[in-house]
């Protein structure tokens, strides 16, 4: 029923590989572009002028420096559409619009959200959307595809979601089209994190990329050559549940000594509780042991910002155990860049430098001073940004 609603575009080799490289690269000539395609000049001129007439793409310009007849310079048109994107989070959704050059048309809007996998919370969820769309000004019409980003397990070839409103009887991709008249697509939220950072954030331009999202749990993005490693089934950079400690402490996956028992926002959590308990000071003890009310990640957060010393030493532990286990990607995959982002890159420093230390501490030497380690510069939008540029490749990718 779906595809009865929605029309395809289909566009050529040639249109996408054209389209993708003004993405990538911004404005060129038409000579830039041949040569960088590998086709002829008139054939490019041919595509260019296809493109101009469906009406995304213009000339913008000439180029500089020249004493005689300057060539035109050609780059995509950004209000010739636009694509939505929506990250989830444990408690929440944000929702933001970018256009067709990648820019985000308004501010990002977060929104408390109570997940339950039901009819009535999807359409709940449904009705959220609808009402986001309106209050964004952009007509339904000029929003070419939308792109969901899903913690766990997701395939994005199929549209599904294995532990995000499995109350559907279709694929959530699917579901989510026909409702909304819309066309959508899921992908999981550390490779929508990956996408935005290499498009948008400090790896821009470079190849090959390992994105760690350090988060309530752990998991990594992998960009190979320029592309988005998927795995099989989507499955792929779910380093958090490698069994790598013998602590018999149970992971939400249900088995015991994964990665993330001792290196995540949960991992966290659970030590800092350990240390007030057994008489740590903090700007959090008053909380715990008189008011009695449950500790939550972001209060740990919040107390770092503050230069609370037992929350940024607890902190600091985990994150050289993380950079101890990062150490193997760095020896296996020979990255430019380790990205490190996610809720817990939000505290700087604290995080980063303790994790570099136990990267250099069990990593090769000659592999990991090929590999520079950096906090993502998205931050907490890398997700919501990668969820519209994924919508983008997507439509130009069909």
């Amino acid at each position: 029923m779906a595809k009865s609603i929605i029309p395809h575009t289909k566009w050529s080799a040639s249109k996408t590989a054209l389209l993708n490289l003004l993405i990538e690269h911004g404005g060129q000539t038409i000579a830039e572009l041949s040569s960088s395609l590998g086709v002829s000049v008139p054939y490019t001129t041919k595509t260019l002028n296809e493109l101009i007439e469906d009406g995304l793409i213009e000339v913008t310009g000439k180029k500089d420096n020249y004493s005689k007849r300057a060539p035109k310079i050609y780059d995509l048109i950004a209000t010739s559409g636009y694509f939505l994107g929506i990250d989830t989070g444990k408690q929440s959704l944000t929702f933001g619009i970018c256009d067709f050059c990648g820019n985000m048309v308004a501010e990002p809007e977060l929104i408390h959200f109570d997940y339950q996998d039901t009819p009535e919370c999807f359409d709940r969820f449904i009705n959220l959307i609808n009402e986001y769309i309106q209050r964004s000004g952009i007509a339904r019409s000029q929003i070419k595809k939308a792109c969901m980003s899903i913690g766990g397990r997701v395939n994005p070839e199929i549209g599904c979601a294995y532990n995000y409103f499995t109350c559907t009887e279709m694929p959530l991709a699917e579901a989510l089209t026909e409702r909304l008249d819309l066309p959508f697509c899921i992908d999981n939220d550390t490779r929508c994190m990956t996408y935005g950072e290499y498009l948008k954030g400090v790896c821009k331009g470079l190849k090959n990329i390992i994105f760690v999202n350090v988060s309530w749990g752990i998991g990594i993005g992998i960009i190979f050559d320029g592309k988005l490693y998927l795995g099989k089934s989507g499955f792929s950079g779910e380093i958090g549940h490698m069994h790598i400690y013998n602590n018999d402490i149970i992971c939400h996956c249900g088995k015991t000594g994964c990665m993330e028992t001792e290196t995540s926002g949960s991992a966290l959590l659970r030590k800092m509780k350990e240390a007030l308990e057994n008489g740590g000071t903090s700007v959090l003890s008053d909380k715990v042991k008189n008011q009695h009310q449950e500790l939550t990640l972001q209060d740990i957060l919040d107390a770092i910002k503050k230069e609370d010393v037992l929350s940024i030493e607890t902190l600091q532990k985990v994150a050289v155990e993380l950079g101890t286990n990062l150490a193997g990607i760095i020896n296996i995959f020979n990255p430019e860049m380790l990205v490190i982002g996610g809720d817990l890159s939000v505290t700087g420093a604290y995080l980063t430098q303790p994790i570099c230390m136990g990267i250099k501490k069990f990593s090769l030497n000659m592999v990991n001073e090929d590999s520079q380690v950096a906090a993502s510069t998205l931050k907490e939008h890398a997700g919501l940004i990668g969820a519209c540029l994924m919508a983008r490749s997507k439509y130009l990718n069909n």
